[in-house]
């Protein structure tokens, strides 16, 4: 499906798609995205059975049972009802809210699925249904909603034929079905929050746009490598501006008081929002694994990094190099803000938070799971061989 979606791509000029026929067609599309997403989710998961840890979908029962049973200000913190080393909770505020209202559906309808401690290791056919629900539902509406305005808004010199092909492409990444759908994940929330941020700065709507990437940023850390790129388009254009001041206020505002919405239960205490960042950004659990091809699994070939640095300095090396090799596309895009400057600069984030990143297994998942919305944004440009070769390291990398 996906090579008849790139195959539609390249037929400039393709009249085959009738007006009639549109909607039908897209209907299909999203009928068939729907049906693989359900078939992937009848076979097995990783864990399933397996203690004393069963997987990523014990995680995410966990986090459900952890928030609905906790006060908000301990669902980072470690206790005896609250074992960090057992699936704790280490994304954003964002997540853990959504955990809670999944918690709350759950325990409504059976509430030995998240009795505190009781239900560690539950698995059951109705609450296996319920977890691929939740996110098939939630799949739909966000990241499906994204990809249709994305193809709708923002390929207004496209045919018809060509838009089906994308948003046949844009549904149908093998990725972020395997990962979400397969292995029990969330990803395609904050993905479908980035595409929308990334539509809305692209048609000037820069206050929703910001509001869609922080809120995408506020459910998982690793939307953090796109953050270079939106500030410096947002800051560039909002420089060649006649009320640049209003405006950079306005931008300001508007990121500090959805950061402050999310944070809002962690912010009376320091150490309360110490503790939630160090659950986001875990160096201590090394600089890479053996599965994660990147700059520094590479070089420990020749140079065993971790034997001759500190954590510290190690972290602050994956720091400063990842800065250094995204900043030149995103200091190009500060003097050129245009939405193709903008689209470079997101593709550049990606692959140096991939290759010179501090990262563990799930952040390259989640880099692996991006690199459907780079598909969008480097084959709308025509940069077909570009799309090739970041299929190829996405795709590997998983």
């Amino acid at each position: 499906l996906e090579c008849c979606a790139r195959d539609i791509l390249r037929m400039e000029g393709c009249k085959m798609i009738t007006k009639d026929s549109l909607l039908l067609c897209g209907l299909v599309i999203v009928a068939s995205a729907v049906l693989v997403r359900v078939s992937v989710g009848l076979g097995a998961y990783s864990g399933a059975g397996k203690p004393p840890m069963y997987g990523d979908y014990e995680a995410q029962r966990h986090w459900m049972e952890i928030t609905i049973n906790l006060p908000v200000n301990q669902w980072y913190q470690n206790s005896s009802d609250n074992n960090l080393l057992y699936w704790g909770l280490d994304y954003p505020p964002l997540t853990a809210y959504h955990s809670w209202l999944c918690g709350i559906i759950a325990h409504h309808l059976d509430p030995n699925w998240v009795a505190l401690n009781a239900s560690h290791g539950y698995e059951s056919y109705h609450h296996k249904l319920f977890m691929r629900y939740t996110v098939l539902l939630v799949d739909v509406i966000i990241y499906f909603s994204a990809a249709f305005l994305f193809v709708a808004t923002c390929l207004s010199e496209w045919t018809e034929s060509e838009k089906l092909g994308l948003l046949l492409l844009l549904l149908l990444q093998p990725s972020m079905v395997i990962i979400d759908h397969g292995h029990f994940q969330y990803n395609c929330i904050s993905l479908g929050l980035a595409l929308f941020g990334v539509i809305a700065v692209v048609h000037d709507w820069d206050v929703i746009g910001s509001i869609a990437y922080s809120m995408s940023l506020n459910y998982k850390q690793m939307e953090l490598y796109h953050a270079l790129p939106f500030f410096c388009y947002l800051l560039g254009k909002s420089l060649q501006s006649d009320r640049r001041i209003v405006k950079i206020t306005k931008l300001g505002v508007t990121v500090i008081a959805v950061f402050v919405l999310c944070w809002m239960p962690y912010l009376s205490r320091m150490d309360d929002i110490l503790q939630v960042v160090h659950r986001l950004f875990p160096f201590s659990r090394g600089l890479y694994e053996d599965k994660v091809a990147n700059v520094w699994c590479t070089t420990s070939v020749l140079m065993k990094l971790r034997g001759l640095l500190t954590q510290q300095s190690l972290t602050l090396l994956t720091a400063v190099s990842t800065l250094v090799a995204t900043l030149p596309s995103c200091l190009h895009l500060l003097y050129n803000p245009t939405p193709y400057c903008f689209v470079l600069a997101l593709v550049s984030g990606y692959v140096c938070r991939v290759k010179y990143g501090h990262h563990i297994w799930s952040g390259i998942l989640m880099c692996a799971c991006t690199n459907k919305i780079n598909d969008a944004l480097l084959v709308c440009n025509g940069e077909y061989i570009s799309d090739c070769i970041m299929d190829t390291i996405g795709h590997c990398s998983i």
